[in-house]
């Protein structure tokens, strides 16, 4: 009988090697957004404060509220730009930067669902990569030149698609692996699909500086913080080609197994058309049935709830990190945007490093206990240097941030998934990048208005554990989500339970 799950061995231990190729979907989005949030910001930063539109509506908001500025300036912020005042510019950095995360909120639980009911001959999941990767990777690409265009409107229309294409294929490449994967070895499959993640995340860092250093070697000029957007469009497009390279070896290497009803049609070939329809009918009846009895208990939706809401809070925190780290770097710590991605990348590589301890310690552990780690962790360090600013310490904020990630995302979704059970894959994924992406909604808008009025970026590392706090009172609430293995299974039959 043929295994159905391709990321598992016939011994019921996890193919590693298949698990790596099913990656490969996870590294392409991944590269993406390594790219896209602290370029994204950049290219804003340098437009918007170009822009005259923009400029006016600060002044005028300053000649409304005197207030602010005096306030801002009370904090240390600068005042005397933009006409005596404050500026718009963070606030609508972090607008802009919520589309990706509202695209998702509206799109991810759409395709999230259609691809747990799409039957093609690539799989439920494959069709959406296979088509919605290479889009996204010209979209991708095309928006740096844009940008050097010098057009704000065009720009972000070129933005736009990108983030939609995006929300396309994302859920259905999460749900790759998940969907691949006996529910047990899914923190372990998960550990991973995030080290792939990682690595894709560790190629769009560095890509800014080695296309920066090959820029120069072959133009001679030196990029600074004025010029350093001439580079940006080789970036972006290495960023593209690892997307295709990426969809490239799902197509190829990844199998997905036949769905039941495609099975049935299988089996019914030699029917004739009265006998396949009712056939078909009464194998819809059955799984409309076992959707009806797989709905969950009372505790089972406070967990989810719960848990999503923790889900919520932590995104709050570590997106508000990822979106503006390049101009606390800028302003802080006087780092170039390359620089800064390469502080960023010991943050991936720690993430990387941790990818499969923390899969093991979710499944000796527990995942609830795993990510509670993880987040007293995040707290402890970020609080630590917030009370030092320490230029040292940062780089050890970022060690054991990065860590701390790994041991929360590795564990969220397969607890998230773990609730919702095997046929419900896509849709629990969706709920899971509804509640991610909502707080990437919200994030950025916050965060704007609280870089705004307290005049510097540090306040980033006060805002982040303040959200980490939060997600870790939702989660200590949450009672459902641990793996079911075979000895749990064990011994529940030896005490007569289901």
């Amino acid at each position: 009988m043929e295994n159905t799950f391709f990321c598992a061995r016939e011994n019921g231990k996890l193919h590693r090697p298949r698990t790596i190729l099913t990656g490969f979907g996870f590294m392409a989005s991944s590269i993406a957004w390594a790219i896209y949030d602290p370029y994204i910001t950049k290219i804003l930063e340098r437009l918007l404060n170009a822009s005259e539109t923009v400029t006016q509506w600060s002044i005028k908001l300053n000649e409304m509220f005197p207030v602010l500025a005096k306030f801002a300036e009370t904090q240390g912020q600068d005042v005397n730009t933009v006409g005596g005042g404050i500026t718009l510019v963070p606030l609508f950095i972090g607008i802009i930067m919520t589309f990706d995360n509202i695209f998702g909120v509206i799109f991810q639980p759409t395709f999230g669902k259609l691809s747990d009911r799409c039957h093609s001959k690539l799989g439920k999941r494959r069709p959406f990569i296979v088509f919605g990767a290479p889009v996204s990777a010209f979209l991708f690409a095309v928006i740096p030149w844009i940008a050097l265009s010098g057009s704000l409107p065009m720009t972000m229309l070129f933005i736009i698609l990108f983030v939609f294409s995006m929300s396309l294929w994302r859920a259905p490449v999460v749900a790759l692996m998940p969907a691949l994967t006996p529910p047990a070895l899914r923190s372990e499959g998960n550990a991973i699909i995030n080290l792939m993640g990682g690595v894709g995340s560790a190629i769009g860092m560095f890509a800014g500086t080695i296309v920066g250093a090959i820029y120069t070697l072959i133009t001679g000029v030196k990029l600074t913080t004025e010029n350093e957007n001439l580079a940006f469009p080789y970036v972006f497009l290495t960023g593209a080609i690892v997307m295709v390279i990426g969809m490239l070896v799902i197509l190829f290497f990844v199998k997905e197994p036949s769905s039941k009803l495609e099975a049935v049609a299988a089996q019914n070939q030699a029917m004739d058309a009265a006998a396949r329809a009712k056939a078909e009918k009464e194998a819809k009846k059955a799984e409309k049935a076992a959707r009806k009895a797989q709905k969950l208990s009372k505790s089972e939706r406070t967990s989810l709830i719960f848990m999503l809401a923790g889900l919520f809070f932590l995104f709050c925190g570590t997106n508000a990190i990822t979106t503006f780290f390049a101009l606390f770097a800028a302003e802080v710590l006087g780092k170039t945007t390359a620089e800064a991605t390469i502080m960023t990348t010991l943050f991936a590589v720690c993430s990387a490093v941790a990818a499969i301890p923390a899969g093991y310690m979710g499944k000796k552990l527990g995942r609830k206990k795993t990510i509670l780690i993880g987040l007293a962790l995040f707290m402890a360090v970020f609080g630590v240097y917030v009370v030092t600013r320490s230029m040292a310490l940062i780089w050890v904020a970022l060690v054991f941030g990065g860590f701390a990630n790994m041991l929360i995302t590795v564990n969220t979704l397969p607890l998230v998934l773990e609730i919702g059970g095997n046929d419900k894959v896509g849709t629990f994924t969706g709920y899971y990048y509804t509640a991610t992406f909502s707080a990437q909604i919200a994030s950025p808008i916050v965060y704007g208005i609280v870089r705004m009025l307290s005049g510097t970026y540090m306040s980033l590392f006060v805002y982040s554990p303040i959200m980490f706090a939060l997600s870790l009172l939702c989660i200590l609430v949450v009672r459902h989500g641990e793996a079911v293995t075979d000895e749990v299974i064990k011994a529940a039959k030896e005490a007569g339970e289901d």
